[in-house]
């Protein structure tokens, strides 16, 4: 089965702190939407560049997509 990562990036000082804020939001919108989703989290690219990422599988992706508006995706590929 395969999986997209749908990230959220975020720049400036305060990118950190959005970035782990809008993952706590997504994991609000997993539960409201009692989605089988147990990945999410951050990732720090450089001090003033983050992002926020929830991976879903391929076919809840367009419903994920519309509602949440990511900026980007790719596919997901699970570190063995």
């Amino acid at each position: 089965m395969q999986h997209i990562k749908l990230i959220w990036d975020f720049r400036g000082p305060s990118s950190q702190k959005t970035a782990a804020h809008h993952e706590a939001h997504l994991k609000d919108y997993i539960k409201f939407k009692k989605l089988n989703i147990d990945i999410t989290g951050t990732q720090s690219h450089s001090e003033m560049y983050h992002s926020a990422f929830m991976v879903v599988k391929k076919e809840d992706m367009i419903m994920v997509r519309d509602a949440l508006k990511p900026h980007r995706g790719e596919v997901f590929k699970a570190d063995k």
